[in-house]
């Protein structure tokens, strides 16, 4: 049961051509089952298939955010790829782990990413790509009004992710934590979303709405997003390393004229969200050597090499960011196998467990809102911090690097 939400036909005909070489390596034969494109419909669906046991898939693609949720229905791969593991960046490796078993090995890594325009930057005077927010705001601002002088009027600065799905939390999470507004719940169990500099980052994107970003980029998942850009219609996108084969595609409008690069910054620093899937084995699989078998294919240097250089995908492995066959047709990787030692940021996953659901959804729910204008920031922060406490039990407390001598303890929540 695969995850992946690009399915262009090159895409597929790769994805087949792959399990034809597992074949003919191994005689084993394998079904590619599709997905929905929302990571939450995918994840109900995950969870409907795997209560029919035996008869469901034997191997499943497993988002970053998904072992704690899952756990209980998968095989400890631990015993079977334990160098596949540690040889993995250990902060992706650690966000398959739960309670010391390795749910799913470590697959792809992803990346949220800033695709820009190359031959408009130069039209306009612009030498790099944007390094903060509000150089990407100026810059955004004033490539679409001298687009539009020319007659394309319905030509962007910027689109991105802005419906009410798991990719909303990716680009919130970007930007408040870019600001130093935490990460909505820190590893020691706090509580620490309602601070000024989230609000301010919250704010600052509802002023794209409608400005930099079309009205409707509050209905926008990845293909949306990507639609508009691919048409040649926006100057900057923030999509998924997974976005970089169809942008290149024949029959792009930005093929050849664009580039991509980490995110802008904020006044904290530069952040970018982990995103990627995992392997996982069902515990009631049939076929459990088959299956080991094709995790192994898939996760191995070989096979991590190749995808890097046909669909973009980012290598789990740190030595492959270094090496001339990875380096050579993906220049840029160098800068990205940097981001992941550095400037990665998780959702909440891990330290809420099971709860991320509920977590994910009235995070989800607060930023839209902020967003479509129904609310304002502080009042969404505000009502966001007391839902979480209700769902968590956890006590707020500020990010960490500001003032955490005195946190503002809650009480327990009504159960």
């Amino acid at each position: 049961m695969d995850q992946e939400w690009t399915t262009t036909t090159f895409n597929s005909e790769e994805r087949e051509r792959e399990l034809r070489e597992f074949k003919r390596k191994t005689g084993i034969q394998v079904k590619l089952l599709p997905s929905p494109e929302s990571t939450r419909e995918q994840l109900a669906l995950w969870r409907e298939v795997l209560r029919t046991g035996a008869s469901g898939p034997d191997v499943y693609t497993v988002d970053v955010i998904w072992p704690s949720i899952l756990n209980e229905n998968f095989l400890d791969l631990k015993p079977y790829f334990a160098n596949e593991a540690s040889g993995a960046f250990p902060s992706i490796t650690a966000a398959y782990t739960v309670d010391n078993k390795l749910v799913a090995v470590p697959y792809d890594a992803n990346l949220g990413m800033l695709y820009y325009r190359t031959d408009l930057l130069g039209q306009y005077g612009y030498r790099a790509p944007p390094q903060t927010w509000d150089e990407l705001e100026s810059m955004a601002a004033r490539i679409q009004a001298g687009e539009r002088a020319k007659g394309k009027k319905d030509f962007w600065g910027f689109v991105w992710q802005g419906a009410a799905t798991e990719a909303l939390t990716c680009n919130a999470l970007e930007w408040q934590a870019s600001e130093g507004g935490g990460q909505i719940i820190e590893q020691d169990q706090t509580i620490s979303v309602n601070n000024p500099q989230a609000i301010q980052a919250w704010q600052r994107a509802a002023g794209w709405v409608g400005s930099i970003s079309p009205p409707s980029v509050v209905g926008y998942k990845e293909w949306d997003a990507l639609n508009v850009w691919v048409a040649g219609n926006a100057a900057f996108m923030r999509n998924w390393t997974l976005g970089y084969v169809d942008s290149q595609a024949p029959r792009s409008l930005v093929r050849n004229k664009f580039d991509i690069g980490p995110l802008p910054g904020g006044k904290a620093r530069r952040v970018t969200t982990l995103g990627g899937n995992g392997l996982a084995i069902s515990r009631f699989s049939a076929h459990p050597r088959e299956a080991l078998a094709l995790v192994r294919y898939f996760t191995s240097r070989d096979v991590q090499v190749r995808r890097s250089k046909v669909f973009l995908e980012l290598p789990t492995r740190p030595e492959l960011y270094e090496q001339h066959e990875v380096l050579e047709p993906n220049p840029h990787f160098a800068a990205l196998g940097q981001a992941l030692r550095t400037d990665l940021v998780s959702r909440p996953s891990t330290v809420t467990g099971k709860k991320y659901e509920d977590v994910a959804k009235v995070y989800i729910q607060a930023i839209h809102s902020v967003l479509t204008g129904e609310k304002s920031a502080p009042e969404a922060a505000s009502s966001l911090e007391k839902q979480l406490v209700l769902i968590t039990g956890f006590r707020k407390a500020p990010p960490p690097g500001t003032n955490r001598a005195a946190p503002n303890r809650s009480p327990e929540p009504t159960r």
